[in-house]
């Protein structure tokens, strides 16, 4: 394959791996920190912003986590076929 073409799929793959981490890391700060352990006695609004910082940390964290093994099969594809 031309070397030219390998490179640009590895700094695509580099890029959907990196775009993954980081995505993965919002995700978890929704998580960990403004969802973090549920209130004990909450009010309603309490209530419907834990859920939704919830929510947006599940789907955060899940989409991030995909991308990130994405990216990381396709520099692994990449590295096998530029080792061929």
């Amino acid at each position: 394959m031309n070397k030219k073409l390998i490179h640009v799929f590895r700094e695509i793959g580099n890029a959907v791996l990196a775009a993954g981490v980081i995505i993965l890391m919002i995700g978890l700060y929704y998580l960990v920190i403004k969802a973090g352990i549920p209130y004990q006695d909450p009010t309603v609004e309490m209530q419907i912003q834990y859920a939704i910082n919830n929510g947006i940390g599940s789907v955060l964290s899940t989409t991030g986590l995909i991308l990130a093994l994405c990216g990381g099969i396709a520099r692994l594809v990449i590295w096998r076929v530029d080792r061929a």
